[in-house]
């Protein structure tokens, strides 16, 4: 019997261990700079109102990074719904058509009806259809108003 392993948390190093917190040490240094000499029209003042401005706005997309990770997790998701439908209505494993569809056509592929996924999943990866092709190809659209 194997050993079951730890689930250990996953840290992107540059993002959490550098960027994020040399963002915040920045954003925080440059406003309480700017805060000092707010108010003042000379050249200092500016300096730290653009250091701050330019440290706020690079915390903000570091953020925002976090929505690619939930991107990223949303495409395995679909990808594993699409596997799942392709063997409930086919009884096939999907993994051979899988290895020759990009992820982009899988996302299309997700729109099908269940009676059309089979075939058009089939002649996607026979004839290298791209996404549009394969909406175009769909007769019972699915429409997913829940992809971010």
């Amino acid at each position: 019997m194997a050993t079951p392993t730890k689930n250990t948390v996953q840290f992107y190093p540059w993002h959490h261990f550098v960027l994020l917190p040399l963002a915040l040490i920045l954003a925080g240094y440059g406003i309480k700079h700017y805060l000092n000499v707010a108010g003042n029209d000379d050249e200092i003042a500016r300096l730290w109102f653009t250091v701050a401005a330019v440290a706020v706005v690079g915390l903000g997309v570091l953020i925002m990074l976090r929505q690619h990770y939930a991107l990223q997790l949303q495409d395995r998701v679909c990808r594993l719904e699409v596997r799942q439908r392709y063997f409930e209505v086919s009884g096939q494993r999907f993994a051979a058509l899988e290895k020759q569809l990009t992820l982009s056509q899988i996302l299309s592929l997700r729109l099908a009806g269940d009676a059309e996924l089979p075939a058009l999943a089939q002649a996607a990866a026979a004839e290298k259809l791209s996404p549009k092709d394969i909406q175009a190809r769909i007769t019972d659209f699915q429409f997913d108003a829940m992809r971010v």
